[in-house]
This record gives structure tokens, C-alpha cells and sequence, in this order.
């Protein structure tokens, strides 16, 4: 199943499957319907999710303020909204 990318308000809407303490953190595909995402930090006191919007944010060149959790902040699956880019953008991320 591909990654689903949806329209939000000025921006995209898309799941996110993350991995907390792994040795990097990278992009690394998709995983079902989800990008999946490796983070070096731990899922402790909203670290891992600080590193995830630092990640993404880097990786499509927004700002962070412009990536946010919707839901899923204590989960391994998220739900996250980036302001200012395409669902093309997303999907060249992972590959597809």
C-alpha cells in the first residue's frame, strides 16, 4: 500500500511510522501507508518527536514551525502537517 498524502490548508497531511533509538535518523521508505522514519533520540520527554519535525522540516526545507504533530505524540504512529509544500514533495522523500 503507498504512502497517502493528503491536502490540508496550506500545506499536506501525511502518517509517519517512527523507530525511537535507532543509530541515525533518516528517512528510510514507507511502511504500510506511513513514511517511515529512524530516530537516534529516545521517545523520553517529547525528544523523539523534537527530532522528528527537526528531520522533516530539514528534509523538505520548511521552517520547523511550519511541521506539527496532529496526533499520535506519545505513538510510534503519527499523523503530521507540513505548511508550504506539495504531496509530491513528501513522496520523493521516501522514494516513490
Amino acid at each position: 500500500m503507498p504512502l497517502t498524502v493528503r491536502d490540508a490548508d496550506d500545506g499536506v497531511r501525511f502518517a509517519v511510522r517512527v523507530q525511537p533509538r535507532a543509530s541515525r535518523s533518516e528517512i528510510v521508505g514507507v511502511h504500510g501507508d506511513a513514511m517511515k522514519v529512524r530516530l537516534s533520540a529516545p521517545p523520553v520527554d517529547g525528544a523523539a518527536n523534537d527530532a522528528l519535525v527537526e528531520l522533516i522540516a530539514g528534509a523538505l526545507g520548511v521552517a520547523r514551525r511550519a511541521v506539527r504533530i496532529i496526533s499520535g505524540a506519545s505513538s510510534r504512529s503519527k499523523v503530521v502537517e507540513v505548511e508550504g509544500v506539495t504531496a509530491a514533495a513528501v513522496l520523493r522523500l521516501t522514494g516513490l
